[in-house]
């Protein structure tokens, strides 16, 4: 029989790791051994065993059954105590019970992989097994109820324009179960770094037990035309001199599709005009601003008559744009 893996040793944190450093750790890990960017044979494998650590470790009440209780931790019933459990296996190994049957003890001081928990604990587990149709029962009633399955995370990356409108997925979401398809809708207005829970949609549970929930965290990619921050969208506005000057009325394209801007004489570069409600949605509040953000663009080479147009206002002109700071 293969030996227990360590969760910790899976997701290469200190037992003695924050729940910060173990999102840091998964989240690095599964980015390297996701199905869909790794095509080595076994970074399936990896990537079912690193998401199974994460579902464990993430979970405060499963961690501290795992500490406790080691590879058994989902078997032992919940009445059990940990102290209990520990001198009950030192005994077992002392007097070589259940040696014949591959009983050995885990990494964790206390674990076996094939003790007859009946055996071992007498009526706290035979009351209930008995109860519910006997050992050949499944473990719904001979191990304390139907075990609720793991919450999971999955990191989806979006456009823009996505995250403005709203947009549907078909993700691919590996868990110790294996790997499957799941269809979510993302709705319009998600920031960068929002999680977005879907009820139900997470790990199988044990023994007729509810499935856990599913958590997206929603990334907005990197846009040449649009800077984020918030729910407020940066657009670059540039204006020809005359039209900064003079003031004018200019088209600008912004994700929820092209709008007009009123740019005011006199205007100057880094100069922000301010839409209001154009950001991103909200759909619990006020939705974000779009700001265009003014840049003044000569012409690369000017012409004949350009050049003598700027000659006079040059001789004309008595601004001094050095003053004005």
């Amino acid at each position: 029989m293969a030996p227990s893996r360590d969760f910790y040793e899976d997701l290469g944190v200190a037992r003695t790791a924050s729940q910060e450093e173990i999102q840091r750790a998964y989240r690095k890990l599964a980015r390297k051994f996701h199905p869909d960017v790794n095509k080595a044979p076994d970074a399936e494998e990896r990537f079912k065993d690193i998401s199974e650590a994460y579902s464990v470790l993430s979970d405060p009440d499963q961690r501290k059954r795992y500490d406790a209780f080691g590879a058994d931790f989902r078997r032992v019933p919940e009445d059990v105590d940990p102290e209990t459990w520990a001198r009950a296996g030192a005994g077992r190994a002392r007097t070589g019970a259940g040696a014949g049957a591959g009983a050995r003890t885990g990494g964790f001081g206390g674990g076996f992989e094939d003790v007859d928990f009946e055996d071992l604990f007498g009526d706290i587990f035979a009351g209930r097994g008995r109860g519910r149709g006997g050992r050949g029962g499944r473990g719904a009633g001979r191990y304390g109820g139907p075990m609720p399955g793991a919450d999971q995370e999955a990191e989806v990356e979006l456009s823009v324009e996505e995250a403005y409108h709203g947009t549907r997925r078909s993700l691919r979401i590996a868990g110790p179960e294996g790997t499957r398809t799941v269809e979510v809708n993302i709705p319009a207005g998600v920031t960068d770094g929002q999680r977005i829970r879907l009820a139900g949609q997470g790990g199988r549970g044990g023994d007729g037990g509810p499935p856990g929930d599913l958590y997206l965290i929603a990334t907005i990619r990197p846009d040449s035309r649009y800077r984020v921050e918030g729910r407020d969208i940066y657009v670059r506005l540039p204006l020809a001199p005359w039209e900064a000057a003079l003031g004018t009325t200019v088209p600008l394209e912004t994700p929820g599709g092209e709008t007009k801007v009123k740019v005011p004489p006199g205007t100057s570069s880094g100069r922000r005009l301010r839409l209001r409600g154009r950001g991103l949605p909200n759909p619990r509040g006020r939705p974000g601003d779009v700001f265009a953000e003014v840049q003044i663009m000569v012409p690369p080479k000017l012409t004949e008559q350009e050049r003598e147009l700027f000659e006079q206002l040059a001789a004309t002109s008595t601004f001094d744009p050095r003053e004005q700071r």
